[in-house]
């Protein structure tokens, strides 16, 4: 079994004490646990939960079962789907019979990465800001802003518009974005393709 020890570590979650969860898990998550319960890298491009009860922003169990569920906000998220990951901007990874599947937090769509997990972390070691489309992330940093752990980029026109590929970048708690994500996905889920939505700032 592979055991591969993650670098370039900015954050690593508390001791696993969500021992039920464990047992729900499969042995390759597991073992990366034991060295590392949950971890941050690419300077919070990337964020993998843990097998803990707090914070609830890192808990697995708060993704997969808790008040923000991803399954309870997304409707094609399955409650089998172990929300192990999320990216900078709320983008989420889900392990799904065995192989990673990317949920757009904007769109709500999933698509297939056809890779198990221990092959997308190498991908993530290997070119994370290629591998995860990173690279507002890296403009973010050079204007001398760095991303606290539980926080993510809000983009202001989201990125899934056609005005987001300039969008205003801010740090979020996690949960916020990924409600207000969520949110987004479901009124925005039958508009067609160039169909102008108006965006109400609250």
């Amino acid at each position: 079994m592979c055991k591969m020890r993650p670098v370039n570590v900015s954050y690593v979650g508390p001791a696993i004490d969500d021992l039920a969860l464990v047992t729900r898990l499969p042995e390759e998550i597991i073992s990366a646990f034991r060295l590392q319960n949950g971890w941050i890298v690419a300077d919070g491009g990337f964020h993998v939960r843990g097998a803990c009860l707090k914070p609830d922003w890192h808990s697995l169990r708060a993704a997969w079962e808790g008040e923000f569920a991803l399954c309870q906000l997304y409707s094609d998220v399955r409650e089998t789907d172990i929300p192990i990951a999320e990216d900078a901007f709320g983008d989420q990874y889900l392990i799904r019979e065995d192989r990673v599947v990317h949920l757009s937090g904007e769109t709500g769509e999933v698509g297939e990465t056809r890779l198990t997990w221990m092959e997308f972390l190498l991908r993530v070691e290997k070119e994370p800001i290629e591998f995860l489309q990173l690279s507002y992330l890296e403009e973010f940093r050079k204007m001398g802003e760095n991303l606290l752990p539980g926080q993510l980029l809000s983009a202001y026109p989201p990125f899934c518009t056609k005005e987001g590929a300039e969008p205003s970048l801010r740090p979020v708690p996690s949960l916020e974005l990924r409600a207000y994500h969520a949110d987004f996905a479901r009124q925005t889920k039958n508009a067609a393709d160039g169909q102008k939505i108006k965006i109400v700032i609250r």
